[in-house]
């Protein structure tokens, strides 16, 4: 296995994760706390699994150059930097909304949570958009 290959890895541990983070919400929902918590612990181990991956690619490869031009070039760049900043914002929030819940302080967790799981959703989702854009639809060649 290559460094590079870690890419491929990494959007599919986010986008795992994703779909562990959606099924714990409807299991919540459905008043399933068994589940939920089985499906949120799954998406926390994932997520480190990727969180691993990540550290070890840029430390390794650096950051990514994008090959897309014209209209996309912002486009790309939006979606990216709103990923970043919610990346950013989940480092502190997951773990401290998992501590309250293996803590049994239910409802600060879930205060917190209603805040976590949507920005969680939404960097997993919006990791695997940024690298479909940048590895397969617009892959940087250099000319």
């Amino acid at each position: 296995m290559d460094i590079q290959d870690l890419t491929h890895v990494n959007a599919a541990l986010n986008a795992i994760s994703v779909v562990f983070l959606i099924l714990a919400y409807r299991f919540i929902r459905a008043g399933d706390k068994n589940k939920h918590r089985l499906c949120m612990l799954i998406a926390v181990g994932v997520s480190t699994l990727f969180l691993v991956g990540y550290v070890i690619y840029k430390a390794n490869s650096g950051f990514a150059k994008f090959g897309g031009e014209g209209l996309i070039r912002p486009v790309y760049f939006t979606i990216l930097i709103i990923h970043v900043i919610g990346a950013i914002s989940i480092l502190p929030l997951v773990p401290f909304t998992l501590y309250r819940a293996l803590t049994g302080k239910f409802a600060a967790h879930k205060k917190i949570a209603r805040w976590t799981w949507p920005i969680w959703v939404f960097v997993g989702i919006s990791g695997v958009v940024v690298y479909i854009m940048a590895v397969h639809l617009y892959p940087y060649a250099p000319v």
